[in-house]
């Protein structure tokens, strides 16, 4: 069910970046279709790996995102946008380090958010939130000597 959620989510994500994409211009439309990329490699993660932990996940994301970024300074990106087209949409082109701090708050807000959902989720059922919580204690049975 999770990874259902998490392919939905993702597909709303690349709807609202290509809508902020073509829709808005300048430095603020830049920040958000940013964060919302960065949003976009965290829910692919963890669609990759979703028992993985959320800082884990969030740090695998913010990771590829600034990757790709620096990548940019090569001049790579710019090259491959030339020739292969959407290769701009997913790689970029030129380096701004504001682009850094976009990526920072877009995996900031996931982690956050799947954190609440993961927290809700695991205490909403009324049960324990951790595995053993809930499992029987090692108890010897009544009129047992001990050693």
């Amino acid at each position: 069910m999770r990874r259902l959620v998490l392919l939905i989510l993702a597909v709303l994500v690349i709807a609202a970046g290509l809508a902020v994409h073509t829709a808005t211009s300048g430095e603020p439309g830049g920040f958000v279709g940013d964060a919302l990329y960065a949003v976009l490699v965290f829910l692919l993660a963890a669609l990759v790996a979703p028992r993985a932990s959320v800082l884990l996940t969030g740090g695998a994301a913010l990771a590829l995102c600034w990757g790709v970024e620096l990548l940019q300074l090569t001049g790579i990106p710019a090259v491959l946008a030339r020739s292969v087209p959407g290769a701009s949409l997913a790689l970029g082109t030129t380096f701004e380090a504001l682009d850094l701090v976009a990526y920072a708050v877009g995996v900031g807000t996931a982690v956050s958010v799947d954190a609440l959902i993961r927290r809700a989720a695991g205490s909403c059922r009324g049960g324990p939130t951790t595995p053993s919580a809930g499992a029987p204690g090692s108890r010897r049975p009544e009129g047992t000597p001990s050693r």
